[in-house]
């Protein structure tokens, strides 16, 4: 007997392999590429210099972390000669939980595929990192979920802050550095005027449906019933006697404002569709997708609840689909 179900993982592959482009994504990478231009062009002329970075913001599960690692896989996988020859290579990095200077070389490390003897000191491990990130032909480290690194009070922030900047600016082997995380990275990072600077900022906003009268010049509306009908023609799926302004607003309360649950929900909605042989999404296969991931009672479902922001906190339920 197998666990797995061909025609269920059939159903939903298209949908998992579908990206969705917003246009925020744009401004990633342009300031991706700006970083990256400056590198190459310092690094041509030769001598010390100081390599720049990004700074990535937002609440979880708004897209940032996975818009921010497509480009590094891009550009990993361009292969693109550095002009000491060496391909250059961007690694990525995610901290959870409190994490000392010490810890992060040692996960730095492990994540440049060395193993170390987590005995070694401070200084040896990141004596090591940069030794390796040279003969690795490594540019960058990326860090996701920077915020667990700054927890100490400000005297340790500030020297996390100056350590980074070190990275930076190292007189052999420059790093440039990309920290996510959530909003308040940005308070901390920001505290330090010279890092900040080094440190383009590109901050990833909730759904933020309600601010204009009209629905129908609302941008994030618009954007969110782009999202639907672009995930649905991938699917191959009839959308148009479900999409309206009523359920594009349930949709974005039931997934907290959150494009990447949006992204989630969709893929597993418009996946039981296919597997069920049904060509129309509705409101019932909405609810069943959603089921599969929530703590609620099924009659509290936002697609299908009437009065659901009257029966439903809205807090409560953020915190019970990021918990997820």
């Amino acid at each position: 007997m197998s666990f797995i179900d061909p025609n269920r993982v059939n159903a939903s592959l298209a949908l998992q392999r579908g990206h969705y482009t917003f246009p925020r994504a744009a401004k990633l990478r342009e300031a991706f590429e700006n970083c990256l231009h400056d590198y190459y062009v310092k690094a041509s002329i030769g001598g010390h210099f100081e390599a720049r970075g990004l700074l990535v913001t937002g609440e979880s599960r708004v897209g940032k972390t996975s818009e921010t690692v497509r480009l590094v896989e891009e550009f990993n996988a361009s292969m693109t000669a550095m002009p000491n020859g060496k391909s250059g290579k961007i690694i990525y990095c995610k901290l959870d939980g409190s994490i000392s200077w010490k810890d992060l070389g040692h996960k730095t490390l492990e994540a440049l595929g060395y193993p170390a003897n987590p005995r070694r000191t401070q200084g040896e491990f990141w004596n090591m990192v940069r030794h390796q990130c040279r003969e690795q032909g490594v540019i960058g480290l990326y860090y996701d979920e920077c915020q667990h690194a700054f927890t100490s009070g400000p005297k340790s922030n500030e020297k996390l802050l100056d350590r980074f900047k070190a990275l930076m600016k190292e007189p052999e082997w420059p790093l440039m550095l990309i920290l996510s995380g959530v909003p308040v990275l940005a308070s901390h990072v920001n505290s330090e005027e010279q890092i900040a600077h080094l440190l383009s900022h590109i901050h990833f906003d909730k759904i933020n449906l309600g601010r204009f009268a009209d629905p129908t010049k609302d941008p994030d509306m618009i954007e969110l019933n782009k999202l639907i009908y672009t995930y649905a023609e991938r699917a191959d799926i009839d959308v148009e006697d479900l999409v309206d302004v009523y359920f594009l607003q349930r949709l974005d309360f039931a997934c907290a404002s959150r494009w990447g649950l949006v992204i989630e929900l969709l893929i597993r909605a418009l996946g039981l569709c296919r597997l069920q042989g049904q060509k129309t999404a509705t409101i019932e296969i909405f609810s069943e997708a959603y089921a599969q991931n929530s703590r609620l009672p099924q009659g509290l479902y936002p697609f299908t609840a009437p009065g659901y922001r009257d029966m439903i906190d809205g807090d409560k339920l953020m915190e019970m689909v990021l918990d997820e």
